[in-house]
């Protein structure tokens, strides 16, 4: 399966905060009034003006493509000879110049890179205001079938409660086939007030290990939209299988997820526990700057990330020094943990500080920058893509844990209906966590009475 142009939807997904960067889909919002590209003419002179001449709008793209698209030779079109063509039409008015944006960026090949009019330029500012209206999923759209594929619902939201699944196949929204739909297009539909419904139709393929299709069934869920507050760090200490665990589960990486894991991890520490077991399934990612500050948490030394631009120049973030704690830690991940999540898993396997379990993540790796437009449009281009410390690029490739547990699907539909269990020892991935948990405490113990002797 090929994903692209994967929304941060408010009627799809929960949202995360603005002037930031977002991993995966590695949104950097740009900061300041921009100024329109050559003219020096600030945003409320360059409103009127670009109503009055779409051709200023398109140069504005095109220069924004020139100077920042990660990839140099623009897939390896003649981008000044694109700039003359588009440059030399006449537009009727500003649709058409939005039509012939999109056409001219279709040139790149890259379906993350996307111009947004007005109104999905907005929604767009809504997605990632850090409060959600909707149902909370996550859409992306396969390159190849150009199917809506949901990539993760969001804990405790309508969609989760429900049951909608990671990998389910949305083909109709109110009735409406979903085919020939963009991820805007569907998201537009899923959107509305507080209290109305939405009835979505899915197909759930069900699939061997190897991810060979055997069978299909389709799904109505009548959901009701709501505004919901992402609180996105739950955690417990227990004791399982004779261990002192400290369980975190991060369902997101938003503007509140850095405070509430240092919270959870200091009080977790209070209660002298023996290690961690850290749920990043079903994690869609979020906020770039979360994921490196939570690694922090982790990571005494030792490098964290880095993105490299078209020209090589890369940007290495670090570990500071200031973990909270140094016990044993394991990590859950599945299908349905990207990009930031990718991020953290990353920097904690590569830094030999974590035992990965579960299945292979999702494979988001590029970084994208959100930029304001004269109009009132935007356009997110690629910039960057992203490495794990050991200089792995994970785009479309995902990270494979140590420990490989795939659930069955009898075992899916029971904590599907007993939401209650995941995280516990009737949860298989998380009973093999507890097993890779024990041997790690066990390793740690051993080392710290060698080292006493």
């Amino acid at each position: 399966m090929v994903v692209s142009k994967t929304k941060l939807a408010v009627g799809a997904l929960a949202a995360v905060a603005a002037a930031a960067t977002l991993a995966g889909t590695g949104i950097h919002w740009s900061k300041g009034q921009p100024l329109l590209a050559g003219t020096g003419i600030s945003w409320s002179k360059g409103r009127s003006l670009l109503a009055e001449n779409p051709q200023e709008l398109i140069d504005e793209v095109w220069q924004i493509i020139d100077n920042d698209y990660v990839d140099g030779t623009f897939n390896q079109v003649d981008w000044r000879q694109v700039r003359s063509a588009y440059l030399n039409r006449e537009y009727s008015d500003q649709p058409a110049a939005y039509e012939a944006i999109r056409e001219m960026l279709d040139k790149l090949g890259d379906p993350y890179t996307r111009f947004m009019d007005p109104s999905e330029y907005g929604n767009l500012k809504i997605d990632t205001s850090g409060e959600l209206t909707g149902v909370g999923i996550q859409l992306t759209q396969d390159e190849e079938t150009k199917e809506l594929i949901v990539v993760a619902p969001i804990e405790d939201t309508p969609a989760f409660e429900a049951g909608v699944k990671s990998r389910d196949v949305i083909i109709k929204v109110d009735g409406q086939s979903t085919e020939g739909m963009t991820t805007d297009d569907a998201v537009k539909l899923i959107r509305g007030p507080v209290n109305s419904s939405v009835m979505l139709t899915v197909r759930r393929d069900s699939q061997t290990p190897e991810g060979k299709v055997t069978s299909s069934r389709e799904i109505e869920f009548k959901l009701l939209r709501a505004l919901i507050e992402i609180h996105p760090v739950k955690f417990s200490d227990r004791t399982d299988q004779g261990l002192n665990v400290g369980y975190i589960r991060l369902n997101q990486f938003n503007a509140n997820a850095a405070s509430e894991m240092r919270d959870a991890i200091q009080q977790l520490e209070l209660k002298n526990v023996d290690g961690y077991v850290l749920d990043l399934r079903s994690n869609p990612g979020g906020l770039l700057y979360s994921s490196i500050e939570i690694a922090r948490m982790w990571i005494g030394k030792g490098t964290i990330v880095s993105t490299v631009n078209r020209r090589g120049t890369a940007d290495v973030e670090q570990a500071n020094g200031r973990s909270l704690t140094d016990a044993p830690l394991v990590v859950l991940v599945d299908g349905g943990s990207a990009s930031a999540s990718e991020i953290l898993s990353g920097a904690l396997r590569d830094n030999e500080r974590a035992t990965l379990v579960g299945t292979k993540t999702f494979g988001k790796g590029l970084v994208q920058s959100v930029r304001p437009l004269g109009d009132g449009s935007g356009l997110a281009v690629t910039i960057a893509k992203y490495l794990t410390p050991d200089g792995t690029d994970i785009n479309k490739e995902g990270i494979t844990p140590d420990v490989l547990y795939e659930l069955s699907e009898t075992e899916q539909e029971l904590l599907s209906k007993n939401r209650e269990l995941i995280g516990t020892v009737e949860d298989p991935q998380y009973a093999k966590a507890l097993e890779a948990l024990k041997q790690a405490v066990s390793t740690a113990k051993a080392g710290r009475t060698a080292s006493e002797s």
